[in-house]
């Protein structure tokens, strides 16, 4: 598995030859080890790619993202024939013991929370009230304390009138964000044998990345902790690279330090493995920078 997070922005051909991404734009032509990518992001509606890049790039297990008129993400490939999908771990999946299931989601909440509360503890905002809510947290999330310190938690990140629900540039970038977030924990999902329809919290019909959208919610308060120093009126390329670029940003996990990629792939795989049964106990501990991350907005690829 690569290492690259490749975005192309702008009107581009890409195309395939001899184990090597091939990107022409007017600026002149560029090639990539596919051995090398990690991710690719198309974030424009100008470029054309061919199915044999396609191909190989799946057969590398790399994970290609389109976007919209918008630029907002809107569709990302599965491959079809992981290289260790087998039928026992499926089976496995049906099978997994919903005691597990339970203990797994109200581990994964308790570290969201906790993470939300340090956000706004780096920026010095009062968190008093999440932290109540947290006390109140029970197996499971019954209560769904969840989304209760959800909506306390935004508008005290970013302003007392602020909605996840309105068409905002924040919440653009946040989508964005937690797009590129989704997409490399399903890969994980995928690449580790398993299925991304079966959740163990979210079961909606229409979302076929039910457990990527469950195994992900620790880590959305990264995204936050980025935007909420970041000054933009709209989501430019530069905006979506400093998305992108966060999977390269150190933390804290578990006790070791790591890059987001890496922790990423570390916490699917430590979930897969207790929801099979191969592990007794789960941690989940996120630690970010104690400071308020550089503003500087990277320049696109």
């Amino acid at each position: 598995m690569g290492w690259r997070s490749v975005v192309v922005s702008q009107h581009a051909k890409m195309s395939y030859s001899s184990r090597n991404m091939i990107v022409q734009t007017m600026d002149g032509i560029n090639q990539v080890p596919i051995e090398d990518i990690d991710l690719l992001l198309v974030s424009t509606t100008q470029a054309v790619i061919t199915t044999t890049l396609i191909s190989e790039l799946v057969k590398g297990q790399v994970k290609i993202i389109f976007t919209d008129n918008a630029s907002e993400p809107v569709c990302e490939t599965v491959g079809y024939y992981p290289n260790n999908r087998n039928v026992d771990l499926i089976k496995k999946q049906f099978k997994w013991d919903s005691k597990r299931q339970q203990l797994l989601w109200t581990k994964i909440v308790a570290s969201k929370i906790v993470n939300q509360i340090n956000v706004l503890s780096i920026y010095g905002v009062e968190n008093v009230d999440l932290i109540t809510e947290l006390d109140k947290l029970e197996v499971d999330d019954i209560t769904n304390r969840e989304a209760v310190v959800a909506r306390k938690y935004f508008p005290l990140l970013f302003d007392n009138k602020f909605s996840r629900r309105d068409f905002s540039p924040v919440n653009a970038a946040l989508n964005y964000g937690y797009s590129i977030l989704l997409s490399n924990v399903n890969r994980e999902i995928v690449s580790n044998g398993y299925l991304t329809y079966l959740g163990i919290h979210h079961h909606s019909n229409d979302n076929q990345f039910n457990l990527g959208s469950d195994l992900m919610e620790p880590f959305r308060p990264v995204i936050d902790y980025w935007l909420a120093n970041q000054n933009f009126k709209e989501l430019t390329p530069d905006v979506k690279f400093g998305l992108v670029d966060l999977l390269n940003l150190e933390m804290s996990f578990n006790g070791k330090k790591m890059l987001f990629r890496n922790i990423i792939s570390e916490h699917v795989h430590n979930c897969l493995k207790y929801l099979s049964g191969e592990a007794d106990e789960i941690q989940i501990e996120v630690e970010l920078k104690n400071e308020v991350p550089n503003n500087a907005i990277n320049g696109n690829v």
